[in-house]
């Protein structure tokens, strides 16, 4: 299967998300992850996926890495979704940047943001995205047409 129709996660990753929600669920800390909670687009019952969350200069952003994945069809379906930050559930509203946008925000910000992370930071998003999406550090006109971005905006 190509990356530009990709629509799961590899393998690795399916089978170890429902270990990562529990401990998640649990509040242990892994890095940038969190849960996202989204309402399904079919059933309405909520759906919870680990996501890395990208917080840029006081803005929040997710990627969807894995390509047009479930949780991404239910996020840009739902338009909001709930976010466990810092321990707290956080209502958030998704708006799914434009492919222009996109494609500034894997050309500019991302890669400002990669490099002000520490080393071992640096090192692990270098590894992911090496093998997972090599065009997301590398070619963001290909980037930005295969993987969704979300801005997620808190709300009351």
């Amino acid at each position: 299967m190509t990356q530009a129709r990709m629509t799961q996660a590899p393998a690795l990753v399916r089978y170890s998300n429902p270990l990562v929600r529990r401990l998640l669920r649990l509040g242990t800390p892994m890095g940038p992850n969190t849960l996202l909670t989204v309402r399904g687009r079919r059933s309405g019952t909520p759906r919870s996926a680990p996501v890395a969350i990208a917080a840029i200069q006081g803005r929040l952003f997710v990627i969807g890495a894995y390509g047009d994945v479930n949780w991404v069809r239910n996020l840009r379906a739902a338009g909001d979704a709930e976010l466990r930050l810092q321990g707290e559930q956080v209502h958030v509203e998704a708006r799914e940047l434009d492919p222009a946008a996109g494609e500034a925000f894997f050309g500019t910000t991302l890669p400002a943001f990669v490099r002000g992370l520490p080393l071992l930071g640096r090192l692990f998003v270098r590894v992911l995205f090496g093998l997972a999406a090599p065009e997301i550090l590398h070619d963001p006109a290909r980037a930005a047409a295969i993987h969704p971005v979300f801005e997620l905006r808190h709300t009351p």
